[in-house]
């Protein structure tokens, strides 16, 4: 049988739990519809975040993803959304999910949002010469 949308986030041991490191997701074919028009809306999302002890699986995040196609939603409520599903699913040390939403009556929209464990600080940055 092939497989179908899902909103159920699957996830797996973080390998590395003692390292700061990020994970960085780039899907480029996020749809949803307009919940004025019912017309669809298009855009990249981006989700970069920095794991504690478990990690987004990802075929699950793909069902997920592909669950908002049919469905009306806002560009700010749907990447609220989808930030607190991730945030739950794998309360990671450090989470920003970006909506960047194709051209819709000619205004682009990007929407990003943030979620920091309590007493999380990110190590300082690093300049080479």
């Amino acid at each position: 049988m092939p497989s179908q949308p899902s909103r159920n986030l699957e996830v797996f041991a973080n390998p590395a739990t003692a390292s700061d490191y990020t994970i960085h997701i780039e899907i480029p074919e996020f749809s949803c519809l307009c919940p004025k028009t019912g017309q669809p809306d298009f855009a990249t999302i981006l989700i970069d975040y920095v794991p504690e002890q478990h990690c987004i699986e990802l075929k699950s995040l793909k069902l997920y993803i592909w669950s908002f196609r049919n469905e009306g939603a806002f560009h700010e409520a749907v990447t609220n959304q989808m930030l607190h599903d991730f945030v739950a699913a794998c309360t990671p040390r450090f989470m920003r999910v970006t909506g960047r939403f194709n051209v819709r009556g000619g205004i682009y929209t990007t929407v990003v949002v943030e979620h920091r464990a309590p007493g999380w600080q990110p190590l300082a940055a690093v300049t080479l010469p």
